[in-house]
């Protein structure tokens, strides 16, 4: 006999890893990865920064719901901090002076601490901007940035310590659901048995739809370029804020005394393990180096990931309206990691029939907004 299960869960990056240990509190849960590793391909790739001022308004509510959670973690997640303050400044030319007021407007109904600066009070917390460039900015004092293994390991070893077995290198290659109703989960590694099978499978969530007989939501990857840089004239870098061009041309933040750079690229991509592009890391250095006052010296480690969409940008999480018992857990986008607390606490909500946590549905996150009927209604 075949071992049966509450969930299959398949992907363990961060979406898979913590929904699974919200499940494991009350379900039986398997965790499927086709890697070797959990989180290969996107969440071990990301410059995780948690910002509640980034993304669209489903996306700032999640992040702001999950604040809570990386500030005080529960007992026993993690040996280390999962956040570390950094403001962050949204910076703008004088072209761009409209969007920045537009940015403004929107994200402080979410963030009343969010500050509109002058030119020269973005001089003055980010000293490294050249004054010909800036004509203004926004100020998030909250940000921070996020450990990502921390969290993610945080995640893991919370659902393993549940009893969830995590089964690595482990490509899912049919799925069958029985008359009876429950699934089953054909791998490289075995057969699994379940009453409900979670897609967390990032950029191949529609191709696992597709063995489950679902129609696909339409999932667009995209590759995420970003390196390390040395820069000159060398200068102490830890107090530095991490500075966003407010179009999202580039970014660039302290990454242990040298700093992070991306175009900020959002390339179409098949699934596939990314890798970065030499043009990319070129627009990225020309970008910093017109807003910035060093020298790009050179670029000591580069790498991509892929980052997963649907039109609509915002997460689908819900059950399929078409397929009994499949449930969606895809398209986070660039947001997967600083959403992920609120998100989990969502899907578990959504995947057992439970009410939407008050904190999420008190800031507008309804089952609707990341349903994928949605997708299909032509609502997106």
């Amino acid at each position: 006999m075949i071992e049966r299960v509450d969930f299959v869960v398949i992907g363990a990056g961060i979406a898979g890893a913590s929904l699974a240990y919200e499940l494991s509190k009350t379900a039986s849960v398997v965790l499927v990865e086709r890697e070797h590793q959990p989180g290969y391909h996107s969440t071990g790739r990301s410059a995780a920064v948690f910002t509640e001022i980034y993304g669209n308004a489903a996306i700032r509510a999640l992040t702001v719901a999950s604040g809570s959670f990386f500030a005080n973690p529960p007992a026993g997640f993690s040996e280390h901090p999962l956040s570390t303050p950094r403001p962050l400044i949204m910076v703008a030319c004088s072209d761009q002076r409209a969007e920045l007021q537009a940015l403004y407007d929107e994200a402080v109904l979410l963030v009343p601490t969010l500050r509109m600066l002058d030119a020269a009070e973005v001089l003055q917390r980010a000293p490294m901007l050249r004054a010909d460039y800036v004509d203004g900015g926004l100020l998030e004092e909250t940000s921070s940035d996020l450990d990502v293994h921390a969290i993610h390991s945080g995640f893991l070893r919370g659902a393993r310590s549940r009893k969830t077995r995590v089964v690595q290198n482990a490509e899912v290659v049919g799925l069958a659901r029985s008359r009876g109703g429950d699934w089953t989960v054909e791998t490289s590694a075995g057969s699994i048995g379940a009453g409900a099978v979670v897609n967390a499978a990032g950029a191949w969530a529609d191709e696992i739809a597709g063995l489950a007989g679902a129609r696909p939501i339409g999932l667009l990857p995209k590759r995420r370029s970003a390196f390390i840089f040395s820069f000159d004239p060398p200068q102490p870098v830890e107090a530095w804020p991490t500075v966003i061009d407010i179009s999202e041309k580039f970014y660039f933040k302290p990454d242990a005394g040298r700093l992070l750079g991306s175009p900020a690229d959002e390339t179409p991509s098949a699934p596939c393990d990314a890798q970065p592009e030499e043009i990319d890391i070129a627009i990225a250095i020309d970008r910093i180096s017109q807003a910035a006052d060093f020298t790009v010296r050179s670029v000591d480690r580069k790498w991509a990931g892929l980052r997963s969409f649907v039109s609509d940008k915002t997460p689908v999480v819900g059950y399929d309206d078409e397929v009994e018992g499949f449930f969606w857990l895809a398209a986070q986008g660039g947001y997967g990691i600083q959403t992920s607390p609120a998100l989990a606490r969502a899907a578990a909500a959504l995947i057992t029939g439970a009410s939407m946590p008050e904190n999420i549905a008190s800031l507008g996150v309804g089952s609707a907004t990341l349903s994928p009927v949605r997708l299909r209604s032509g609502r997106a």
